[in-house]
């Protein structure tokens, strides 16, 4: 076993780990591997940490990771493939699956090989013991948790040829922006579709029985997107192939109502020299440089007349020079509907803020006429700290995608579309159309605001002295205390899961889920609700979902003193909150877990505290790109109802002390952006010097 696999096992972080080889000389000496990444004897290892209450039940997910301790690149396809044709079948017949005998098993496994089109691999030879320990995980966790392994034994490490998962805040609003403002969408396509979060989002939006097609040119990550539709957007099987969607287009000869992309950046290896005379460049060869603008005719050429394309694209693609040409194409015939300019930290790379391009097929052949919306929200807040929000994947960055959608919405459905000063704009094509047709929104949107002197200080005061409250407000809140040492060695407790406290009564747990079928009407008690969402637990915002559109399947009402912790791990943790009055009475949204405990049991803020204790969450956090946690694996210490009390105390003076900073902080911020701005723009004058 590696260090990570005990911080697995174990449950704890690779610091620990690392502690624990300084500070026990029993813990076990190195049985190969090298000096900087020495291995240790399983064995050896389970003993040690069973003699101090530190060795878990083994789960299903133990058991295939020992299933793929050395894993041929065959035994790792056979184990996706397996999972992403088991992910098609209803609940029931999935549990069944892992009683079947070893001949059965590895009859599933040729039909889910065959299903995906010639084979080239041969999978007899793969132990049905390996597949059976892959069904347990599905009985157990479901299809997705099973890619969580094979992660780990991944074929292309993250970052090969530009490719990275597009993280769910931006799924979310590129499908929302596929499906508004153009015909009826009734098919999608992605290209490019990674491990299908973008084309899952684009598929729960559509009716059932609409068409789903993926090309992807990693088997393994292939299985995973159709597994991902499978399980998020019950219907129809996706249609999802293997290969290289620009050198061999598995879908040459399909047209579609929407194209949802976020294609590799970066890619030189894109093909150029072997696709220079290429039928879908019809606005020009893209220059080597230039993947993003073959990925762009890529799509074009696979849309219905009117149909839209919505692709996530570097910065650069707006303005280089050697894309020019085919910027100046796009536009005379009308197919460029919108860029929009998103703030850094949303995706990879985090440094930068990347663009969402909108395009047409045009209708008929003729100089483009419709006008360009360019859109710069590259000033939008980010939740969580700006780029550590993009990494978290838990927000959509305060609004951004409402700001976005609406903007939207306003542009297609208005023939008179209201500039946004600042932040929007509509152009006509001639008019981009310069030297250099340089489509970056900052470059036409940005201007100053202009405010009179007069609003300038009298907005200024007001926020000064709401500044001078919230460091009030702090200054009080860090009067907590006083603390004492727990002796030399810290304390230590026996816990149960929450799985086991559920199993006893101790406490319920719920998890926010959307409903497989869109546009099923609400009924009377929940529709004039809100719905309490991931992003509002990590912004600390009350529920500002619409349940008419998020959809929540089987509603869950959220009480006062109900645990939230949202189901998306972000680098500082699961955001938690305790409910209070104005979340009591919401609903639960999707990627938000609701603990109930047993008041007479469990104090609400001792489990908060302690459920979303950092290593208590790194143990219970499943995937390696995206970080999901597993609540049923949160432990929770068996303390007396006194101490849960003194310990619950503390936990909610701690929870007030970090609401009241960011508070100071915002608002600091905030005052001193406006006291800059005003400077600058010659409203304000500072001290000393006197009004002409």
């Amino acid at each position: 076993m590696t260090a990570a696999e005990i911080s697995r096992l174990a449950g704890v972080t690779r610091a620990t780990v690392s502690n624990w080889r300084r500070r026990h000389p029993d813990f076990p000496q190195p049985s190969g591997g090298t000096e900087a990444s020495p291995s240790y004897d399983r064995r050896q290892v389970e003993a040690w940490l069973d003699a101090r209450g530190r060795l878990p039940a083994r789960s299903a997910r133990d058991e295939l990771r020992v299933g793929l301790r050395e894993p041929t690149q065959c035994d790792v396809e056979a184990v996706a493939l397996f999972a992403a044709h088991v992910a098609g079948f209803g609940k029931k017949e999935r549990d069944k699956i892992a009683a079947l005998g070893d001949d059965e098993l590895l009859g599933l496994l040729s039909q889910a090989a065959s299903s995906t089109g010639p084979v080239e691999r041969s999978h007899a030879d793969v132990p049905a013991a390996l597949l059976r320990s892959a069904a347990n995980v599905i009985r157990e966790e479901g299809p997705l948790a099973v890619f969580d392994v094979l992660e780990e034994h991944s074929e292309a490490p993250t970052g090969v040829r530009g490719l990275h998962a597009t993280p769910p805040v931006l799924a979310e609003m590129m499908a929302d922006l596929a499906v508004t403002g153009g015909p009826r969408v009734r098919s999608v396509l992605d290209p490019a579709c990674g491990g299908g979060r973008l084309l899952a989002a684009a598929a729960a939006r559509l009716e059932p029985g609409a068409g789903v097609h993926g090309q992807e040119y990693r088997a393994v990550t292939a299985a995973l997107a159709r597994t991902r539709i499978a399980d998020e957007s019950p219907g129809p099987p996706a249609d999802v192939r293997t290969g290289d969607s620009l050198r061999d287009d598995a879908f040459r000869d399909l047209r579609v109502d929407a194209v949802v992309c976020n294609p590799p950046y970066g890619d030189r290896d894109w093909g150029h020299d072997d696709l220079a005379f290429d039928t879908r460049w019809a606005y020009g060869v893209p220059p080597r440089s230039e993947p993003e603008l073959a990925w762009i005719q890529h799509a074009m050429a696979h849309l219905n007349a009117g149909g839209l394309a919505v692709l996530l694209l570097p910065p650069a693609t707006a303005s280089r020079s050697s894309g020019r040409r085919i910027r100046a194409e796009l536009l005379r015939h009308g197919a460029v509907r919108a860029v929009i300019a998103l703030p850094p930290g949303l995706a990879v790379p985090y440094h930068i803020g990347l663009h969402v391009w909108i395009f047409r097929r045009p209708e008929a052949e003729r100089p483009g006429q419709d006008l360009v919306l360019l859109m710069d929200a590259a000033d939008e807040a980010v939740a969580t700290e700006g780029r550590s929000a993009g990494r978290s994947e838990a927000s959509d960055g305060s609004g951004l995608h409402e700001t976005i959608l609406s903007t939207w919405k306003a542009f297609t459905t208005s023939t008179e579309f209201s500039e946004v000063p600042g932040t929007a704009r509509a152009m006509a094509p001639i008019d981009l159309l310069d030297e250099l047709v340089d489509l970056s929104p900052a470059r036409h949107v940005r201007s100053a605001a202009l405010i009179t002197p007069d609003a300038a200080l009298r907005h200024v005061t007001e926020l000064t002295e709401r500044l001078k409250t919230d460091v009030a407000d702090l200054a009080e809140a860090s009067r907590i205390g006083p603390w004492a040492a727990a002796g030399e060695t810290g304390r230590t407790w026996r816990s149960a899961t929450v799985a086991d406290l559920a199993r006893g009564g101790a406490l319920a747990v719920h998890r926010g889920e959307r409903a497989p079928t869109a546009g099923v009407p609400l009924t009377a008690d929940v529709a004039d609700r809100r719905v309490l969402r991931a992003r509002d637990l990590v912004d600390g915002i009350p529920a500002g979902g619409d349940p008419g559109e998020l959809q929540p399947a089987a509603p869950v009402v959220i009480e006062e003193g109900d645990v939230l912790l949202t189901q998306i791990v972000g680098p500082q943790g699961a955001a938690t909150r305790v409910a209070g009055e104005d979340d009591a009475g919401c609903l639960l949204g999707s990627g938000v877990f609701l603990l109930r405990p047993d008041p007479e049991r469990l104090d609400p803020w001792f489990l908060a505290g302690f459920v979303s204790a950092p290593d208590n969450v790194s143990q219970a956090t499943t995937g390696t790109s995206t970080h999901q946690l597993v609540a049923t694996r949160l432990r929770v210490p068996l303390l007396p109802p006194e101490e849960q009390t003194a310990y619950g105390l503390a936990f909610r003076r701690i929870h007030e002390l970090r609401v009241s900073a960011r508070n100071a902080a915002e608002r600091a911020e905030e005052t001193a952006e406006l006291l800059a701005n005003t400077l600058c723009g010659g409203a304000l004058l500072p001290h000393g010097i006197e009004p002409s």
